[in-house]
């Protein structure tokens, strides 16, 4: 099971990215502490272009940001 601020990243991806589900469960099913992110397999796998990466990178990090105040 994924942490709530990962089902917010994931909610957050199909929302406002438009990246389908099928996508996402293929980066989650490759996805292993070694290997990185989700928004980086993603990426690797060629499910998401550069300027949805960068847009990912931002969520995350203001979400960081968020969660720490």
């Amino acid at each position: 099971m994924s942490s709530p601020s990962q089902q917010q990243f994931i909610q957050y991806l199909q929302t406002e990215l438009e990246i389908s589900e099928e996508a996402i469960d293929l980066a989650l099913r490759r996805q292993e502490p070694s290997r990185g992110p989700l928004h980086i397999l993603l990426w690797q796998h060629g499910l998401i272009d550069l300027d949805q990466l960068g847009k990912a990178f931002e969520w995350r990090v203001n979400e960081s940001v968020a969660t720490a105040l």
